[in-house]
């Protein structure tokens, strides 16, 4: 963080400014396509935000990203680019399927936590490989880690057509899962209280995630092994003099990752698709670089971010609908403007902002 901008203006106003910038040049994308920029804007916020039934879907999209966003978080605190959260949390949906098919007669409340556990441990299991090649052999973990995205896919494409497949079916899916694999939605949650909400694939798994946010947090700013993971993030030849072992590290951060990555599965498999099949991750994986990147890698930024990829996702799904000569890849133009500003332009921001706070200080004093 620059000793220049107060916190404050590190962690909510550049990526404030940032998202503005996104979104202006997105404007000006639709403008040249000839639609009204404030009009499309319109349509996506009250799409993702304007009713009960676009709210569920906007947290349901939340939920996949607050995932893949801590997990891609904390392997940034130790330096760690870790890309595979799409192959990860597609290999964890193997571990929650696993789980499901051969629990499904008994109660979503015995199902729940062991399918959390096996989705963890199949996607801390895809992480391990990249984790000791770089480890253990200097392999680039950015190239290792594309790699197994698409080894993940191959094997999901595998199981589907071959071992979960049902007798007799086309598609490329294992069966339903059974009433005791079902775990609840927010609309069912809110009918306990006794509130009325329109019924969308948000489901319980966004507690979750928020859990988990709170576990993350307590990892890295209330634990030794966090402080020595931000420690290796910072100096990794510190961090070797002051006996940490990059090995373990290495090793730890990214069986973390990669768990945090394969938790997004109990949203998908378990919550949405109520069975397995090739469609279950659908990019959350890679959006989860950007909204770390938004976040600072801080939880509650991460929540924040994951909430405005959310309404990114739902309000473009309206727009689309609303207005066809804006087709739904607008909203990954949207996206990449924001990983853009965000991350590679993010200094076309910062230095102007430090110097500004620079001279505000110096007028003070």
């Amino acid at each position: 963080m620059s000793k220049t901008l107060p916190r404050w203006a590190d962690l909510i106003l550049i990526p404030a400014i940032n998202v503005l910038l996104a979104f202006f040049v997105a404007g000006l994308v639709v403008m040249f396509i000839g639609e009204d920029p404030v009009h499309a804007m319109g349509i996506m916020i009250r799409g993702a935000l304007g009713s009960d039934y676009g709210i569920g879907y906007t947290l349901f999209y939340a939920t996949s990203f607050i995932c893949t966003g801590l997990a891609v978080a904390v392997a940034f605190h130790a330096s760690i680019f870790n890309i595979g959260g799409e192959g990860q949390a597609g290999v964890a949906g193997i571990g929650v399927a696993l789980v499901c098919l051969t629990l499904d007669q008994t109660h979503w409340l015995l199902t729940l936590p062991l399918a959390i556990l096996g989705a963890m441990a199949f996607g801390a299991a895809w992480a391990a490989v990249p984790a000791y090649l770089q480890a253990r052999r200097g392999s680039h973990i950015v190239i290792t880690t594309i790699m197994f995205n698409y080894i993940a896919s191959a094997l999901l494409v595998y199981l589907l057509t071959n071992i979960f497949k049902m007798p007799g079916s086309m598609a490329p899916e294992s069966r339903r899962f059974e009433d005791g694999a079902n775990i609840p939605r927010l609309d069912q949650m809110a009918d306990w209280i006794g509130l009325d909400m329109a019924r969308s694939p948000a489901n319980i798994s966004l507690f979750v995630a928020l859990i988990a946010c709170v576990l993350v947090w307590l990892l890295i700013w209330r634990s030794r092994l966090g402080y020595e993971i931000r420690a290796f993030g910072f100096s990794d030849k510190a961090a070797v003099y002051a006996g940490i072992s990059p090995f373990r590290i290495t090793m730890i951060t990214m069986l973390i990752s990669g768990a945090l990555a394969g938790l997004m599965a109990i949203n998908t498999v378990m919550g949405d698709l109520q069975r397995l099949n090739l469609d279950s991750v659908l990019g959350a994986g890679f959006v989860g670089i950007a909204v770390a990147l938004m976040g600072r890698s801080h939880p509650v930024g991460v929540v924040l971010a994951a909430l405005l990829f959310g309404v990114l996702y739902q309000g473009g799904a309206e727009l689309a609908f609303e207005i066809p000569a804006i087709p739904s890849q607008m909203i990954l133009t949207i996206q990449a403007l924001v990983i853009l500003f965000t991350g590679s332009l993010e200094n076309m921001v910062r230095f102007p902002m430090e110097r500004l706070f620079l001279f505000i200080n110096r007028g003070r004093a």
